[in-house]
């Protein structure tokens, strides 16, 4: 009965939120024209303008307009930040003197801040990634905020063991933070990868150098003021804006950078590891793409099933790297769910972010709207059948149609590849065993999910499918007590949860001889 009402709670929210009404009374009015007051580079508590002098233009992507230009960081400024943070670490420094549980003080006196500017950063983040406000407000801030009170938790609760080994010693373990973290985060959830970089390296006593994405930085540099607000040292927090050749590069090429967090695609994932390989051997953890399969078996919650699926697929645009995009349909029902799935994209709204009837906003800039219309000519040209959708919305910003295609085989490019876009890719299967056989047919690992009445086949899918999250009869439920991260190419390591910190943190073993009295 449990699992059942859970199935049924999973769907009342999704369909509240399909319907633009959770929580939508207490939403406030957005700032549509949100003042710029942070677009330079910062390091050691300071904005400054980068060492070049060379700026890039932020886009508004629902308009193709500049918002503003932000400093460019590069190498130069890489170096600076690196050695604000080494001496932020040093010995003897405040934040290496620091309580840990002061360190907790700090990550919740952030929290309190974003939850203060709350509309100010929703509105930010709107006008720079282009996602709905109503949804970057009940989704995005409510996990930012509870991700940063999750790790001020833990600041204080990261403990050692005493070991009994053989012998007259008294052994202990300590939890010691790794150093100079360098981290470089994406653009499709700029403030949420900012916290769960952030959250788990502060509360181990870290430093951080971090490299945002040059399509997305402003709301992260405003989070860099908040935390130069609530108190963190100088050189503790560093960010640089700029691109992933030069500034993203040069992170992970120093050799004054201990540890390294990337978030983004397989493709740059490679360039990262090697170059990290190749400096000093830095730790690494990477958050990579995906091609998650999302099953519908035949006894499933129809209603329930299609909602999840759109919604596993076309929510922040289709911009998730765990994106249900490979949706498994069991021959029973498979025309039935693809003509429902088609009358609900249809009925998918898109248009200005800031207007709360919208369910979708633009893609993130034309570079990607233009990846993603190159693979549903991909789609057509192969034989998939295009059922809803499958143009630009508009001449104006970079709007995509909810775009449905049926009859996918295993080997169509948009069957195999991470579109990253509002593409949703229906496939029939009639046996258990032949599904988790094509489940496999992927490079990627990251997130599935099964949609069913009987609980003895949910677990047996969840624990038969390569996948670091397996969601049953929901998507993308995301708590920061969860681990997060992907088998195989999707990346190693894992975000969130006390898994989190382990990436953070240094075991060092103390072995003391007791000295014995003499009888």
């Amino acid at each position: 009965m449990a699992f059942l009402r859970t199935g049924l709670r999973a769907r009342a929210i999704y369909t509240a939120l399909r319907n633009n009404v959770a929580c939508m009374s207490s939403v406030p009015q957005p700032i549509v024209n949100p003042e710029i007051k942070y677009n330079k580079v910062f390091i050691n508590n300071d904005f400054v303008n980068s060492q070049s002098g060379k700026t890039f233009p932020t886009i508004n992507p629902a308009t193709g307009e500049v918002i503003c230009e932000v400093a460019e960081g590069d190498q130069k400024d890489v170096d600076i930040a690196v050695k604000a943070a080494q001496d932020a670490f040093r010995l003897g420094s405040p934040w290496r003197r620091m309580d840990a549980s002061e360190r907790g003080y700090l990550l919740n006196k952030l929290a309190d801040l974003i939850e203060r500017d709350r509309v100010y950063i929703t509105s930010l983040e709107t006008l720079d990634n282009g996602k709905p406000y109503h949804v970057a407000w009940n989704a995005d801030l409510n996990l930012v905020i509870k991700c940063y009170r999750y790790y001020a938790g833990w600041a204080d609760k990261n403990e050692g063991k005493t070991v009994p080994v053989a012998g007259d010693f008294f052994a202990y373990t300590r939890h010691e933070p790794v150093g100079v973290c360098g981290q470089i985060i994406p653009w499709n959830f700029p403030l949420l990868m900012q916290a769960w970089k952030l959250g788990p390296a502060l509360a181990t006593g870290n430093v951080v150098v971090m490299k945002v994405a040059e399509q997305t930085p402003l709301t992260a540099l405003y989070i860099a003021h908040l935390a130069r607000e609530a108190g963190f040292p100088p050189g503790v927090i560093n960010i640089i804006p700029g691109y992933g050749p030069t500034a993203g590069g040069a992170i992970a090429n120093h050799m004054g950078v201990d540890k390294l967090a990337f978030t983004g695609s397989t493709e740059v994932g490679h360039l990262v590891a090697q170059a990290a390989a190749q400096s000093n051997l830095k730790r690494v953890t990477l958050e990579l793409g995906g091609k998650s399969p999302n099953i519908v078996l035949a006894d499933a919650d129809m209603a329930q099933a299609v909602e999840m699926s759109h919604f596993a697929l076309y929510f922040n645009q289709g911009q998730c790297c765990c994106a249900g995009s490979r949706t498994f349909v069991e021959e029973k029902v498979y025309d039935e769910f693809v003509e429902r799935s088609a009358e609900r994209a249809k009925k998918r709204t898109v248009g200005n972010p800031f207007d709360a009837s919208n369910e979708q906003g633009p893609q993130v800039d034309k570079e990607q709207m233009e990846k993603i219309m190159s693979y549903i000519k991909s789609g057509k040209d192969q034989g998939a059948k295009l059922v809803a959708g499958g143009d630009r919305v508009g001449e104006k910003g970079y709007f995509i149609e909810p775009t449905v295609f049926a009859d996918v085989k295993d080997e169509m490019k948009i069957a195999e590849e991470e579109i990253f876009g509002p593409v949703q890719s229906i496939l029939k299967f009639k046996s258990m065993d032949e599904l988790i056989e094509r489940c496999h047919k992927t490079i990627y690992g990251l997130a599935a999910a099964v949609h069913t009445k009987d609980l003895e086949k949910a677990l047996h899918i969840s624990n038969s499918v390569r996948a670091g999250t397996v969601w049953v009869n929901c998507f993308d439920v995301f708590d920061a007590g969860m681990p997060f991260g992907g088998y195989k190419m999707s990346g190693n390591g894992r975000e969130l949860g006390e898994y989190g910190l382990e990436a953070y943190t240094e075991v060092k073993s103390v072995v003391i001889k007791v000295p014995q009295k003499n009888s």
